[in-house]
């Protein structure tokens, strides 16, 4: 963890900018950015720990510098012709190590001084309007605060969890020591995509415990289903409809982040079976960072996520703006930062007595790059009929396809889009299996376009690829109207 001086700051005895973002992470470094990059406005970014944040250094980036190699090798093994293909672990946690800069944002601090932001270390917490105090020194906002302290892995009560000083998402992205025997607590993004690469880089017995009755239950269900087949095949231990009651570790450590913390676990599930490990990850769910931030001082009484309206303001505070993680509507980092180049040019434009000049309505778009990968945008078809739209909905196997046909020998994949009936536009879509991961936008782009399916047919895929999914979906959807 990087503890370097407040002389990280431009100017390191000022106490008072245009705008204080408290919290480093992308979000809060992109809204800092569009607050002063056109308007004259001076920012400066509190962070306590490493400027770039999560993102940066203990998720996206590392846990993407992990999955890559096991894609490569995973699709070798799948193409004849293609023999010798392995992992070397040591070369793949040093290339990991290489991404996340070894832990030292010495860049990201000399990118935000380049543009004129200012970066003070220490824990930044509100103590009343447009006031904030970093480890004693107060600092003043004459526009806005900006929150964007992001979450934290959640640790539940459960029975000698806490005690076992089980691993987390940032142990698993920084792994240092490969367990041979891991138990993974949840199923969802984090649970999968830690599963792939654990499984990839040699860890011999890997447990998911699920306690839904698929994994990955927040997307269509296909997704879930057929990743949690591809891990069978594969050799993961995939329980779901379990949930983990008790969990013993007599050995426990310090060895620290990504080394197994402690002798053997026994992890007792609710149906009275037990496994055993030798290293315990906990993947569910994430605890927004909004209990000591002083937000109290200023009449917003939250433990939890902190509410937003559309502009990303604390409703009744028109100086306090949420974004990234801790405002709940999306926990991703690309969302996050969409909040952030909103949020910062509603500060600008308020400061120049104008008009917030847009407002969050973006689709969600997600990809979990397990493999097979799962990539979405917008609304399930649950969701949109919660929605209360009249739904109608098409799916299409994508191992159809010519272009997977040659992308891999045995490929498995399916496609899914879920349509408004009165406006002939697409709300959502879903897709699962290698290559996919580069559909998501253009399913995005349809969406925000509001782009009639009439219009859809003349987009036109290049054949033979993973896009021809596309036309496969149309023809589909046809032949259902026409009642084929």
């Amino acid at each position: 963890m990087h503890t370097g001086p407040v002389s990280a700051s431009l100017n390191p005895d000022k106490t008072e900018w245009d705008v204080i973002v408290i919290g480093g992470g992308p979000p809060g470094e992109v809204a800092a950015q569009y607050a002063t990059q056109y308007s004259g406005l001076d920012a400066v970014i509190v962070e306590s720990q490493l400027l770039g944040g999560e993102c940066s250094f203990w998720a996206c980036m590392p846990s993407k510098g992990l999955l890559r190699p096991i894609e490569l090798v995973n699709a070798a093994a799948d193409v004849q012709g293609v023999t010798g293909a392995t992992v070397d672990v040591a070369a793949v946690l040093a290339r990991r190590d290489k991404i996340v800069n070894n832990h030292d944002d010495t860049s990201q601090v000399s990118w935000a001084n380049g543009v004129g932001i200012d970066v003070v270390r220490g824990h930044g917490r509100l103590a009343g309007e447009k006031t904030v105090t970093v480890d004693g020194r107060t600092l003043t906002a004459r526009h806005a605060v900006v929150l964007a302290t992001g979450t934290r892995a959640n640790v539940p009560a459960i029975d000698g969890l806490r005690e076992a000083h089980p691993w987390v998402s940032r142990d698993a992205t920084n792994v240092h020591e490969i367990p041979r025997r891991v138990v993974i607590v949840g199923g969802g993004v984090v649970a999968c995509e830690a599963a792939t690469w654990l499984h990839g880089l040699g860890a011999e017995e890997v447990t998911i415990i699920e306690g839904g009755p698929r994994l990955l239950g927040k997307n269509e269900p296909f997704a879930g289903d057929i990743v949690g087949d591809a891990f069978r095949k594969a050799g993961v231990s995939v329980r779901t409809g379990s949930r983990v009651s008790a969990v013993s570790r007599p050995d426990v450590n310090d060895a620290g982040e990504g080394l197994v913390h402690g002798g053997e676990v026994t992890v007792t599930l609710d149906d009275g079976t037990t496994v055993t490990a030798d290293e315990i990850l906990v993947a569910a769910g994430r605890t927004p960072n909004s209990d000591d931030l002083g937000l109290n001082t200023v009449g917003v009484e939250t433990k939890n996520y902190v509410t937003v309206d559309d502009h990303l303001t604390v409703p009744g505070h028109d100086w306090l703006y949420v974004v990234g993680d801790l405002n709940g509507r999306a926990l991703l980092t690309h969302m996050g930062k969409y909040q952030a180049r909103i949020a910062g040019e509603a500060i600008a434009a308020r400061a120049a007595g104008q008009s917030a000049p847009h407002a969050d309505r973006a689709p969600v778009p997600q990809v979990t790059f397990t493999d097979p990968e799962v990539g979405s945008a917008g609304l399930t078809e649950a969701q949109a009929r919660d929605a209360a739209i009249d739904v109608e909905a098409v799916e299409f196997d994508l191992a159809a396809l010519a272009g997977t046909y040659v992308l891999r020998d045995n490929y498995v994949g399916r496609a899914k889009l879920v349509l408004d009936r009165a406006t002939d536009t697409l709300v959502g879509a879903t897709f699962v299996g290698a290559g996919i991961a580069e559909l998501v936008h253009s399913a995005t782009v349809a969406i925000v376009g509001k782009v009639p399916v009439s219009d859809l047919w003349h987009a036109v895929p290049s054949y033979p690829t993973v896009s021809e999914g596309w036309l496969r979906l149309l023809e589909t959807l046809d032949q259902q109207r026409r009642g084929k």
